[in-house]
């Protein structure tokens, strides 16, 4: 990858991807098909995409990678199985500000999984960041109650959005550290294909099928490959490899707002107030809790 280093800017590259995740509510809404062969298909597409570019660019690459390396590449794409499958499940049963502003928490995860697992920093104002994001989660949670159905619809979407919020730190922190030493196309191959194996399975043991779709179904699944896939989760891992995972935290906060405003456009899904207030509550916590080493804004 040193030649595409010295010609693209990590900051374009940061801008591209969230463009790019911030349609992936918008492909899933369109789609009909069962959450899990969504995810399915988006993963397998994207793996077929980026695993022939590994095996002409990098094709030694992968007998080099260490057991270590390797088992953890693996978990990071057991974890990001898991968070498509909570993600997608739960567009289902809340709204896409909703949904999209809670499965964003992994900055505050990737905080605490930081100190945990890499010995990091967690400064005061990491834990107010911290406590603000919660207190905007569980307003946006009971704020939007209506009925006892409804409410235990919108506390089981958002519930599956903090789990993806959860997995996708899981996911993150292991690209920070694995791909300081690995390239960017062999990680993500052995990465996606793991999490494809982890979905397939799932799909088979719920039953669902995996043929039976009109071709509209096969074109988003495409678009989720090539869009949210490629240029948005597949650049964002290039990225980890130039700047701090928590830079590239910071900057995914910009996909609620990209992905409401796409579905107020293309969906005319209007966010109530509840909503756009504590979702903005959140971000704020979330940005807070990112921009916190040694108390000042990471640059």
């Amino acid at each position: 990858m040193g030649g595409i280093s010295s010609r693209v800017s990590p900051l374009g590259a940061i801008i591209v991807a969230v463009l790019a995740v911030s349609t992936s509510a918008i492909f899933v809404r369109w789609s009909v098909a069962p959450s899990g062969v969504k995810a399915f298909y988006r993963v397998l597409f994207t793996t077929a995409l980026v695993a022939p570019v590994a095996a002409v660019r990098n094709p030694g690459d992968f007998r080099r990678f260490s057991g270590r390396d390797a088992a953890a590449a693996v978990v990071a794409g057991v974890a990001l199985a898991v968070h498509f499958a909570a993600w997608f499940e739960s567009l289902n049963h809340t709204s896409v500000a909703a949904s999209v502003t809670l499965v964003q928490l992994q900055p505050l995860f990737v905080a605490v999984g930081a100190y945990l697992l890499l010995d990091e920093r967690v400064t005061h104002r990491t834990v107010a960041g911290i406590v603000i994001a919660v207190v905007g989660m569980a307003v946006m949670t009971l704020g939007d109650a209506g009925s006892p159905a409804t409410t235990g619809r919108l506390v089981l979407g958002n519930a599956l959005a903090v789990l993806g919020g959860v997995m996708a730190a899981g996911y993150v922190l292991a690209g920070r550290s694995i791909r300081q030493r690995v390239r960017l196309f062999p990680y993500v191959t052995v990465v996606y294909a793991a999490c494809a194996v982890v979905l397939l399975g799932f799909v088979v043991a719920n039953g669902y099928p995996l043929f039976d779709y009109p071709p509209r179904e096969w074109a988003l699944f495409l678009g989720m490959a090539i869009g949210p896939g490629v240029f948005g989760h597949t650049v964002i891992n290039w990225t980890l490899e130039h700047v701090e995972s928590s830079v590239v935290s910071v900057s995914l906060l910009g996909e609620p707002v990209g992905s409401t405003l796409l579905a107020l456009v293309l969906l005319a899904e209007v966010p109530s107030a509840t909503t756009v207030v504590a979702g903005a509550v959140v971000l704020g916590g979330i940005y807070v809790t990112t921009t916190a080493r040694d108390g000042k804004p990471t640059s």
